[in-house]
């Protein structure tokens, strides 16, 4: 399992969110996962509801049409009847994933889509914002005892704190959360995108990003502020409209986004300072102590003597007070190093 793996090994971890991009074809959600895999996506993810799973059909006047957005005039029913990933489908799914060393994830919304899910062998879950308020459905994902990652996008600090304890309750410490902005798609001044670090320090959990703002921008952001997961819509082209098509990235886009992430990591590095010279530099870089002049065999180091300069090949420019006055137990021509022998020299008091 690449999750895990990536974990441990403090990469950024990529899921390739097929949602409704697929636009009602299965073939085109196989072009999908494969694209997924070229474009260096750890993970394939999809969502496992139907319309009934998450709504009512129902006409009153709590279940309007949405009068703004990208789903303007269309009521939430209408719209899960067009963007749901048909269940028949998704065994075959995973084993595509499988066959391409593709990590399979899934948003579950009850306790229906996690009983089927179960049954698929899945080794983690995927909450959405809206589900991170379904407090039941958490307990009942996490009872599992797999791995949770669970989007933020709708949550208030307490609410945050009562999905994370629900998850604990039931044993489950494998808690991933992430810093997501529910707006589609989103627009730069509405990610606050330095609650990351501060999420890792409230919940004392691992902290990535589910991104709905257009190009890979905020996801390297993400990465460079301690992200350890970035999960982005993904289709071939936009040219086939589907209700996510108009915020998710393309081919090219996504690629570039993996890219760029890997080479954030290579930029960060692993955080631990050098414990030796070799580590900390190249041979000759750096200063060190030099006879700028010829000492004899018996004369006393001086500032007149000896200087801190470039390369670095000699002893260390903090032992310069410590050779001062000493005398030298050698000859040593103008432009040498010194070495730490010299320090063995007898203190002219």
């Amino acid at each position: 399992m690449k999750f895990l793996d990536c974990m441990k090994q403090g990469k950024t971890y990529i899921i390739a969110e097929l949602s409704a991009n697929h636009g009602g074809s299965y073939d085109r959600a196989i072009d999908i996962i494969r694209a997924a895999k070229e474009v260096g996506a750890d993970c394939l993810k999809i969502q496992t509801f139907t319309p009934d799973t998450l709504t009512l059909d129902c006409d009153n006047q709590f279940f309007l049409p949405a009068s703004t957005g990208l789903w303007k005039g269309m009521r939430s029913y209408e719209l899960y009847q067009k963007a749901f990933t048909p269940w028949e489908w998704q065994a075959d799914l995973k084993k595509e994933c499988d066959r391409l060393g593709l990590d399979f994830l899934s948003s579950v919304f009850d306790p229906t889509s996690v009983d089927f899910l179960e049954g698929l062998d899945v080794e983690f879950y995927k909450i959405a914002s809206p589900e991170l308020l379904d407090i039941p459905l958490l307990e009942y994902t996490a009872s599992k005892g797999k791995p949770m990652i669970m989007s933020c996008g709708i949550g208030t600090q307490q609410e945050i704190w009562d999905a994370v304890n629900a998850c604990r309750k039931q044993g489950n410490d494998q808690i991933y959360l992430l810093k997501c902005t529910s707006e589609y798609p989103t627009r730069f001044e509405q990610m606050n995108m330095s609650l990351i670090p501060a999420m890792k320090e409230e919940y004392g959990c691992p902290v990535g990003l589910s991104d709905h703002s257009m190009g890979h921008l905020a996801a390297v952001v993400a990465v460079s502020l301690g992200a350890c997961i970035v999960e982005k819509h993904f289709c071939i082209t936009r040219e086939v409209e589907t209700p996510d098509s108009t915020f998710s990235m393309n081919y090219e886009e996504f690629k570039e986004m993996v890219d760029r992430i890997r080479d954030v990591e290579k930029i960060l590095g692993d955080a631990k300072f050098p414990q030796t010279r070799e580590e900390a530099r190249k041979p000759r870089q750096g200063r060190s102590l030099f006879s700028s002049a010829e000492i004899r065999k018996g004369e006393c180091f001086t500032s007149d003597n000896v200087r801190s300069i470039r390369p670095g090949i000699g002893l260390a420019p903090k032992y310069y007070h410590d050779l001062l006055g000493r005398r030298s137990v050698r000859d040593i021509p103008r432009g040498y190093p010194l070495e730490m022998s010299d320090l063995e020299g007898e203190k002219d008091v």
